[in-house]
Order: C-alpha cells, then sequence, then structure tokens
C-alpha cells in the first residue's frame, strides 16, 4: 500500500533522465537521480501544490514516454511544475497519480514507496538535532546546519506536508509487525462513559460516574429480570454454587486461556459487571426469599407459645434478626466474600466449615418440613374428594413425592426451574388471600376462639424455634445485596421490608389462632373446611410448596458435592453418575426424616429453627462482626448481647422440644372423615 506522496516530491525529472529511462529503464529505475538539476527544479517551481487536497498516490509510474517530443514536459500535460504549462491545481485532487503516461505504449512501473522517500530524503535538510539510528546512513554532508525546524526555512509552510511524509514512511518501515494472518478487534473501553468522551458533557458524566464508584466497591453479580430469581439459590449464602456440567459447548470458551489477541497487561480499571436490582425488585426478592411454608407453621405457634407472649416474641426476634441481616451487610462490606468465607477469613477454616454445614442442616431441615406439609395437605385432599372412601397414610405420600424430586434433583442450572417458582409464587400468594378472608369469616360468624391470652407454660420455648424457622431468608441476604444496582441502599430496604414481612407473621399467626383457638392445625390449611374452594386452595398451595422444595435442596447438595467431588462429570461420565446417585440418596434421606418427624411436626419445625437456624441469625453474623467491624464500645456490646440470647435460645429450646417429644405426641390432625 502506498503513502501519500506530496506533488513536491514528483516534479524532478529531467530530460536526461528521460533518455536513460528509455535506453535503459531497469538501470534508471536502480540508480539514483542527479541531485543538482532536481534540487534546481524543486526550487525553482512557482505553482505551490495542494497538499491538503491530495490524494494518496496509487503508484510512481514511468517518468518518460516512446515519444521523445515531449517538450520537456513529464507531467503528462497538466503544466503543473511548469512556468508557462499553466497547471491546473484541481487536478492535484484527483485520484489519477500525477505520472500519468503520454502515450498508450508508455511502460508502467511500480516503485516501492520506501525507495521514493529514501530518495526524496536526500534532498532534505535534516532538522533534527539528533539524528536517529534509521537515518544515519542516508543523512548528508550538507545537512550539519543548526535548523531546528522545517518552518524555519525558506517556503517551510509549502515543503512541510513532505518532510511529514518521509518521516511517516521512515516509521512504518522500520516498526515491527505482527503477521499479517492475525486480525485484531479493537477493544471498547471498560468504562462505558470513555466510549462518549467525545459527546457534550461527556467528561463531565465520566467525572461524576467515576467519583461514585471510588465510593463503592462494584458488585462482582447481578439480577436482571423476574426469572433470575432463581440465580440468587446459585449463590446461597455469597457461595458460587453453579455447576458446570450441564452447560453447553458453545457456552463455553474455546481457548481458556491466554492466545495471541490476548493483552499483554490487563486494561486498567477494568471492574465486574454491577448488579441491576432496583430497590422495588429487591423488595420483591426479600419477599420471596422469606414468605414460604413457614407462615402456616404460626398459629400453631402462637397456641404452643400464648398470645401475648408469642406476639411481643415474634416482634423481639424480628428485631434481633434484622439487626443481625445488617451487622452480616456491613461485615461483608469489610470483607467482600461469601458467608463461609466470611468466617474462614476472620477465624479459620473450621469457621467457615461450620458455617456450611449450618446452611447444609437447614436447607435439608427445610425440605423435610415441607415434604411433611405438602403430604399432611395431600392427605386432607384426598379425604375430601373421595369423601372419606380413601385413606391413604402419610409415610406412604412422603415417599410418593421421591418419584417428582429426584428428577428435579438431578438438574444442575438453577434457572430452569424459574417456571416453577412462578408458579410457586402465585399458588403461595392465593392460599394467603384466601386464609386472611376465612379468618375474618370465621370471626365474624362465631367468635373468638378459645385462646391462651398470656403464656403457654407447657410449651412456649418451641415458639422461639418456629419462629426464627419463620425468618428462613438469611442465606440470600448477601446474594440479593450483590445483585442491588446501589448496594448502600440494601440496609433501608431490608429494614422496610422486614418491617412488612413482621406485619403479615403476626397477622397470619394472630387472627388464625383467634379464630381457630385450642383446635388449630400444626398447618393452619387443614382447619379449613371441606369445600371446593379450600380443596383447590390446598392443592394449590401444596404443588407450590413441592415446587419449592427443589430450591431449598439445591444449596445443600451443591455444598455437600463440592466438600465431597474434587473433580467435574462434564467429561467424565463416572464423576457424574456418582454425583446423581449420591444425589438420589440425599433424597431418600430426606424423605426418612420427613417421615420420622411426621408425628408431630410442629416440635419437629421448632428442632430445625433452633439447632440449624439460630447458628445463621443470631451466632454467626454478630460473631463476624465482632471480631472484624467492631470498634466502640456499644457495638462490641451488643454483637456479645446477640452472641449470648442465640446460644441460650439454641440450647434451652432444642433441650426443651426434645423433651416434650420424647415425653408425648401430639394427636393426628383433624381428619375430616371423624366429624371434627
Amino acid at each position: 500500500m502506498s503513502s501519500p506522496l506530496p506533488v513536491n516530491a514528483k516534479a524532478f525529472s529531467d530530460r536526461h533522465n528521460q533518455e536513460q529511462q528509455q535506453n535503459d529503464p531497469d538501470r534508471y529505475l536502480s540508480t539514483s537521480f542527479d541531485r543538482a538539476s532536481s534540487t534546481a527544479r524543486l526550487s525553482s517551481s512557482p505553482i505551490p501544490p495542494n497538499l491538503f487536497g491530495s490524494s494518496p498516490a496509487a503508484s510512481i509510474r514511468t517518468y518518460g514516454s516512446t515519444n521523445g517530443n515531449n517538450n520537456g514536459n513529464n507531467f503528462g500535460g497538466s503544466g503543473i511544475g511548469t512556468p508557462n504549462g499553466g497547471g491546473d491545481l484541481s487536478r492535484v485532487g484527483s485520484s489519477h497519480s500525477l505520472f500519468r503516461p503520454l502515450s498508450n505504449t508508455t511502460t508502467h512501473t511500480d516503485l516501492p514507496e520506501g525507495h521514493v522517500a529514501k530518495m526524496v530524503k536526500r534532498h532534505l535538510v535534516e532538522t533534527s538535532p539528533v539524528p536517529s539510528r534509521h537515518e544515519e546512513e542516508y543523512q548528508s554532508d550538507d545537512n550539519s546546519s543548526g535548523i531546528t525546524s522545517v518552518h524555519q526555512l525558506p517556503g517551510g509552510s509549502i515543503t512541510h506536508g513532505i518532510y511529514k511524509w518521509t518521516e511517516n514512511v521512515e516509521q512504518n518501515r522500520h516498526q515491527r509487525k505482527r503477521t499479517r494472518s492475525v486480525v485484531l478487534q479493537r477493544n471498547e473501553p471498560s468504562d462505558p462513559a470513555l466510549a462518549n468522551l467525545r459527546d457534550p458533557g461527556g467528561f463531565r458524566r465520566h467525572f461524576v460516574r467515576a467519583r461514585h464508584q471510588d465510593n463503592q466497591k462494584p458488585s462482582p453479580w447481578m439480577t436482571k429480570s423476574f426469572v433470575e430469581f432463581l440465580a440468587l439459590y446459585g449463590h446461597f449464602g455469597g457461595e458460587d454454587l453453579s455447576d458446570d456440567e450441564d452447560e453447553d459447548e458453545d457456552d463455553v470458551d474455546f481457548f481458556e486461556g491466554a492466545d495471541e489477541e490476548s493483552p499483554l497487561i490487563p486494561a486498567d480499571g477494568a471492574q465486574p459487571p454491577q448488579g441491576t436490582a432496583s430497590p422495588s425488585k429487591a423488595v420483591f426478592l426479600l419477599l420471596k426469599s422469606f414468605v414460604g411454608t413457614g407462615v402456616m407453621f404460626l398459629p400453631k405457634a402462637f397456641y404452643n407459645g400464648g398470645m401475648i407472649f408469642s406476639t411481643t416474641l415474634l416482634a423481639v426476634i424480628a428485631i434481633i434478626s434484622l439487626y443481625s441481616f445488617l451487622l452480616l451487610v456491613e461485615t461483608r462490606s469489610k470483607v467482600p466474600m461469601s458467608f463461609g468465607d466470611i468466617g474462614g477469613v476472620l477465624f479459620g477454616k473450621t469457621m467457615r466449615m461450620a458455617v456450611l454445614v449450618s446452611i447444609t442442616l437447614s436447607q435439608i431441615g427445610f425440605v423435610c418440613a415441607y415434604m411433611v406439609f405438602v403430604a399432611q395437605n395431600l392427605q386432607a385432599l384426598l379425604e375430601s374428594v373421595f369423601h372419606c372412601e380413601v385413606t391413604v397414610p402419610l409415610a406412604y405420600l412422603i415417599l410418593g413425592q421421591i418419584l417428582v424430586f429426584v428428577p428435579l434433583a438431578m438438574i444442575r442450572k438453577i434457572q430452569k426451574l424459574s417456571a416453577f417458582a412462578l408458579i410457586a409464587d402465585l399458588f403461595i400468594l392465593i392460599g394467603l388471600v384466601y386464609l386472611y378472608y376465612y379468618d375474618f369469616l370465621v370471626l365474624a360468624t362465631h367468635g373468638v376462639g378459645d385462646v391462651i391470652w398470656t403464656i403457654n407454660s407447657s410449651s412456649f420455648a418451641t415458639f422461639i424455634g418456629t419462629a426464627v424457622f419463620t425468618y428462613e431468608g438469611v442465606g440470600l441476604v448477601i446474594p440479593i445485596t450483590e445483585s442491588m444496582k446501589n448496594p448502600e441502599k440494601f440496609p433501608k430496604v431490608l429494614s422496610w421490608t422486614l418491617f412488612g414481612i413482621t406485619l403479615l407473621f403476626l397477622s397470619i399467626g394472630f387472627l388464625s389462632y383467634l379464630a381457630f383457638g385450642k383446635d388449630v392445625q400444626t398447618v393452619i390449611l387443614l382447619n379449613l373446611p371441606a369445600t371446593r374452594t379450600v380443596d383447590t386452595i390446598q392443592g394449590l398451595y401444596a404443588l407450590a410448596i413441592c415446587l419449592s422444595i427443589p430450591l431449598q435442596l439445591f444449596p445443600a447438595i451443591r455444598i455437600m458435592e463440592t466438600g465431597l467431588f474434587t473433580r467435574s462429570g462434564k467429561n467424565n461420565p463416572v464423576v457424574k453418575w456418582e454425583k446423581n446417585a449420591f444425589r438420589f440418596f440425599t433424597v431418600l434421606v430426606c424423605a426418612g426424616v420427613a417421615i420420622a418427624g411426621s408425628s408431630d411436626l410442629d416440635k419437629f419445625v421448632s428442632i430445625v429453627g433452633s439447632f440449624c437456624c439460630v447458628p445463621l441469625c443470631f451466632l454467626f453474623p454478630p460473631l463476624f462482626h465482632l471480631k472484624g467491624v467492631a470498634q466502640t464500645f456499644r457495638q462490641k456490646f451488643i454483637d456479645i448481647a446477640i452472641i449470648i440470647f442465640g446460644l441460650v435460645s439454641m440450647t434451652y429450646t432444642t433441650y426443651i422440644t426434645l423433651s416434650l417429644w420424647s415425653t408425648s405426641a401430639e394427636a393426628p390432625p383433624i381428619s375430616r372423615c371423624t366429624g371434627n
């Protein structure tokens, strides 16, 4: 490819050169031009060229013709460069070469631009005080003047283009280049604001954005849509629980390492993508995380604790839970890692293992409680549909759920369960709305039931575990924080959302216990009458919880798989089938535990909340905050107080619940076939 060659550099041919070309063209091309005559012609040109309008010349063609009667005009009749030629400057800007053939028999020969630049440079004045290494061999003796700029020469503005062109050719010729087979793509700036600096206000927007980012840490994970809530379970507790065994080959980069196009030095300021969730979307994510099956156990929990005691203690537990969640968020801002890794950094590997074990046990406990919940609702539904002609034991209904959960447990990508989650959310909402309606209907028609107003001294301890079980969304606090576009707004969003959730829990427990009194069932839906509407509500709610069970089981399975299997089963069928067998075995264990706890579901839920959920809510967050963040006496005092409350609650309620479970058994659920 040729570079633009100024017109001044081309007008140096004379009759002697034409005659040499006609006699021996090869010799002409391989030798230098006469310096004296060329310099004289350059200095005698009366018309300055249009340097700024000229286009690159495709090539340098022969400077003569087979016809010798050209009258010394070597410019194809243009007249440029001749005193009386009457040249037209507009021809300089054309795309044709200035050295056009004079006849059809003219010989065309291309000269390399480097060779032309070498010849032109011999007639230029060296302006650099220190000649470059590549230019020393071309420097002549008369270039020793003290000129430091081409503009100091006579007509410097006119000849500036010649000097600039030769300099560019020299630089390009000696520049080290990549192989021609490499096609490099131009990378866009890592900061999108840099791409718009030339727009009006671009610098100001970039400054504001940069200053904003300096005051906060970019979030490494994002939530963009309603369905992507499922991805939060793939980051449960901030842990990366994703599995690559079901990824398509097209989703994996062919070149995993650095290649020829990879930059040797990473771009400065490259940051992970920020979250995109707005505060309103974060509210929805929190509602989905905390509102599930636990709210259905609260009316019986109010019976176990007493009306005033349960109402007061539930509000206290809500405040302590909120404060613990905020402590976890604050600690995570100082130690930007997952729930387990925060414990590992502050206390070592043992603490990290303790956090992961607590998460695993709590999730398995949720799954077992959900399986009993579904079985009891299905049992009541079958009795109502078949008019007491068919009665299926709870154990069989729990084992029957294995046929549904085993295929769902084999799913590696949690996003594939998005349709089930959407259906479950809708069914849960329908169930809650109808429960409110029926509570008010019973209170309006039958009045207040037989309730214990102060405290139930025989079983009040079980209320604590059930209340903590209800606030089961602690594992999703960190992922939701990471998903927000402005994480600094999360504490305010969390506070107001938990305030609304607490009002929901208090109202469901208070109204349902007030309506049904001592006859309240562990699953409040079992107190509803046997009508088609109630059967539909029970079936939908049971289906919703059934579809939610794989979401609860996913974090526990992935945590255990990560610890037990060090290799991926993506390209190893043996490892993949070993993992499948492990998942099948996990579902069987959950079913066995659910059968064992189905005889007294409220106490089973209390044990799960006391032994598994209390550490996640009341022990680990204040303990991590005390070690990594707390500075003042007030902060340390509150952290220690919450830790003591958590330890006492976990040990005392677990002991009392186990004692009650071993000494007494709960009466079987109200059967619609007994006339109750």
